[in-house]
């Protein structure tokens, strides 16, 4: 026997020399301080293992990431096989999937290797007791009486003999943990996961894993929650919702899921709204240790004690937009820029953060935030730990603006500026802050994009609201501001019960005929309007307007207004024909006070058309569409919301007058525009994403309409709900396509839903409701007729 020579760190094994198990006779060997008998050794070389042997934990569910299962197999598989190319690695965010890619991996190609063992690899003892462990499953006599160094040994001598296995480490500490298998055991194949990005051997193929796109998540979210039943259109759109806030993290939506489905009776959406009460409870089945409060933990322990001032800035960050943050914002007065770059490699290290390609922004996940913020401790200062250097660090690199036009800084730091207002309620406020939220707010306003000040203006009514010596014009223009962002972003209960505090405070202060009364009572009737309660709105309306009349004047500006408002509620309401006249009065005293290309003049130009389109006058309609669409990109700008609106009119224009082909480009073009400026869900985008669906069954697509009006109506009910009459005419639009698509029953049921809720809320002898009785019974005749 040759026994081997001199010592080496137990965990070191070499292939060849004098410690190779390659000798020809096998007597005892002598491995460190480990002795393995002649018999165990020969054992080791003899002993094969069993088809399909191993120790994998059960497979977990694993969408959407086939190519990542493609690169592992790569990887494993493709390369030289003289080259360390045999150890893939898939690294990342703890939570996002890289277990579950691994253990994927390993059911779909068991039957390809002779062993596929799963190791737990967070320490070197860990490791150890995995591989010892494979000594008991393949030589058990020997095993039961063998130490676990023993073990672990004639483990590392089996593999060394038998080519054709996998080894799977997951959650790998420390890269240096595998040194002593991978570069000694070349026979197979190793697959390793781990938080840590860096470290590796650059022979080693690494992979970071990124979070799944919207779409996969709530396909993983609805097999969860669902239990394998197909969601409807609505509860799919609630899933795509709910997985965008849970940042599509796979571990938080099995969470997410698991928590749904025990308990039934908790919808999705309500589920979102209460989303940071939940993310440390575990359904059943459900490892407490793994909920998202707490799979992060010995993460942020290990942080805080290599680097405290890495700790620091990941809470600075968690105050921040998630994605994009400038690294420079982070170089505030008292930060040494060497710090900072050190802090955010070590945050990179642990897959806290990504870096961009150029590494001038960092980004990290959104439920990360979520959980830093919601432990966070208050500082000396009464502050959550973290957010008074975000705000110093923003204020700081913010210059205060000398003309209307925003200096850069501002654009590229809104979305953080945002993301600070939003925690700003909760907190007292630094006035400067304040002020860098009023001017956030006017820049987004000049632009149209209302719907986006709503964290700007709740912070600036929540300061004004713990100040001293505010008068009561203040609060109410704040109160009614804040009502009108809501209302833009399609949340009308939040703005109607907004005005109504706003009126009462009015007329209690100033009277029911002051002109802030009077408008303040025409903004509640347009947020009536806006919810689908057009006839409390017209009554509103009237009311207002013989008000302004008399206090005002017929001609003051805010009577228009009043009177504008009032002309489209008759035309949605169906009294199209009546409200074209008072455009055209309107239109005329509006070009008289404003000029023609006044924004308020090119609004009424726009709503006379549509009039014109309501009652059927298309000859007049379209070029006026075309004029004011010209007017609007000239004077506010292509993506202008009032432009954007116009446009959106003119392609449907087109389609009501049968060219197609012109009309589609247009609207397609509206859509993505709105989806990029407004959001998916704000109204402006649902009216466009509708549209678009009932020209594409004009045209005879009708394989993209009905998806694409599955979608519309589900966002409808979720944003405005289901009896607003916008939704009401979008299921409509959906029953028809389920009639062209041959879908006659589904086709059927869906008007009847329709019929039943346009006779109560917008009643029998409503146009609207007329049509859709007709549609129903003309459904039911062709089902009948099919029927004899």
């Amino acid at each position: 026997m040759t026994a081997a020579e001199g010592s080496a760190a137990r965990s070191h094994i070499e292939a060849s020399g004098h410690r190779s198990i390659a000798a020809g006779t096998i007597g005892t060997a002598i491995t460190g301080d480990v002795v393995l008998t002649a018999d165990a050794l020969n054992a080791a070389r003899d002993l094969q293992a069993a088809p399909e042997s191993g120790n994998l934990p059960p497979g977990r569910l694993c969408l959407g990431r086939e190519d990542e299962l493609a690169w592992v197999r790569e990887a494993l598989t493709g390369a030289d096989e003289n080259a360390d190319a045999h150890t893939a690695v898939l690294c990342g965010l703890g939570g996002v999937g890289k277990s579950t890619v691994a253990l994927a991996y390993a059911h779909q190609y068991r039957s390809a290797h002779t062993l596929v063992w799963w190791i737990t690899a967070d320490s070197p003892a860990r490791i150890e007791q995995s591989f010892a462990a494979i000594a008991l499953r393949l030589f058990p006599t020997w095993a039961a009486r063998a130490s676990d160094q023993e073990r672990m040994h004639w483990a590392l001598n089996w593999l060394q003999w038998h080519p054709g296995w996998l080894l799977v480490y997951d959650n790998v500490e420390n890269p240096q943990d595998l040194a002593p298998c991978t570069g000694a055991l070349n026979k197979g194949h190793h697959l390793a996961t781990s938080r840590r990005a860096v470290g590796w051997p650059r022979t080693v193929s690494t992979r970071s894993l990124g979070v799944l796109s919207v779409d996969e998540a709530a396909d993983v979210l609805c097999v969860h929650a669902l239990d394998g039943d197909a969601p409807t259109a609505g509860r799919r759109q609630e899933a795509r919702v709910l997985a965008d806030e849970l940042g599509c993290l796979p571990l938080a939506l099995e969470q997410a899921g698991a928590y749904l489905h025990q308990n039934p009776t908790i919808g999705i959406s309500d589920f979102r709204r209460r989303l940071a009460k939940k993310i440390d409870k575990a359904a059943e089945g459900i490892d407490p240790a793994r909920t998202i409060a707490r799979v992060w933990t010995h993460t942020l322990s290990a942080i805080r004690e290599r680097n405290p001032f890495a700790m620091r800035v990941l809470n600075t960050l968690a105050w921040l937009a998630p994605d994009d943050v400038p690294v420079t914002l982070l170089d505030t007065p008292g930060n040494d820029p060497d710090d900072v770059a050190e802090a955010l490699g070590l945050l990179r290290v642990y897959s806290m953060v990504s870096l961009s390609l150029n590494g001038e922004s960092v980004s990290m996940h959104r439920l990360v935030q979520t959980v830093l913020r919601r432990s966070a401790t208050l500082g000396a200062d009464g502050y959550p730990k973290g957010r008074t250097e975000a705000e110093e660090a923003l204020l700081y690199a913010l210059p205060i603006p000398s003309t209307p036009e925003l200096p850069a800084p501002w654009h590229t730091l809104m979305p953080h500026l945002a993301a600070l207002a939003e925690s700003a309620s909760a907190s007292r406020q630094r006035r400067q802050a304040v002020s860098a939220y009023a001017i956030a707010d006017s820049h987004l306003s000049g632009q149209g994009l209302i719907a986006r000040t709503i964290a700007f203006r709740a912070a600036v009514l929540s300061h004004l609201e713990q100040s001293e010596g505010i008068s009561h014009g203040q609060m109410v223009s704040a109160r009614c501001a804040l009502a009108q962002a809501y209302e833009s972003a399609g949340n009308t209960s939040r703005a109607i019960s907004l005005y109504e505090e706003a009126l009462d405070a009015c007329e209690e202060t100033l009277g029911h005929e002051h002109p802030h009364t009077l408008i303040t009572r025409g903004n509640l009737a347009g947020s009536y309007e806006t919810a689908g309660n057009l006839e409390l709105a017209t009554t509103l309306y009237e009311q207002v307007y013989d008000q302004c009349r008399r206090v005002l004047g017929e001609n003051d500006s805010e009577t228009l207004t009043i009177r504008n408002n009032l002309a489209y509620a008759y035309r949605v309401s169906g009294q199209a024909a009546r409200a074209v006249p008072m455009y055209e009065e309107i239109l005329a005293e509006k070009v008289k006070l404003f000029g023609e290309d006044h924004p308020s003049t090119l609004n009424t130009r726009n709503n006379l058309a549509t009039a014109y389109q309501a009652s059927g006058r298309l000859d007049r309609a379209l070029p006026l569409l075309k004029a004011v669409v010209a007017q609007s990109e000239r004077v506010l700008g292509e993506t202008h919301p009032i432009t954007l609106t116009c446009r959106n009119n003119m392609g449907f224009g087109h389609a009501e007058m049968g060219d197609l082909e012109s009309a589609v480009p247009v609207l397609e073009t509206v859509l993505a525009q709105r989806e990029h400026l407004l959001g998916d869900l704000h109204p402006d985008t649902l009216q466009s994403r509708n549209n678009l669906a009932i020209t594409y069954q004009a045209a005879g697509d009708v394989a993209g309409a009905v998806p694409l009006l599955e979608t519309v109506v589900a966002q409808y009910e979720q944003v405005l709900g289901p009896t607003h009459p916008l939704t009401l005419t979008s299921r409509s639009n959906l029953a028809g396509g389920y009639l062209l698509a041959g879908r006659l029953s589904e086709a059927i049921q869906v008007w009847e839903v329709t019929v039943s809720h346009a006779e109560r809320v917008l009643g029998a002898l409503n146009p609207d409701t007329v049509l859709f009785r007709d549609n129903l019974a003309n459904a039911r005749r062709r089902r009948d007729g099919d029927n004899t």
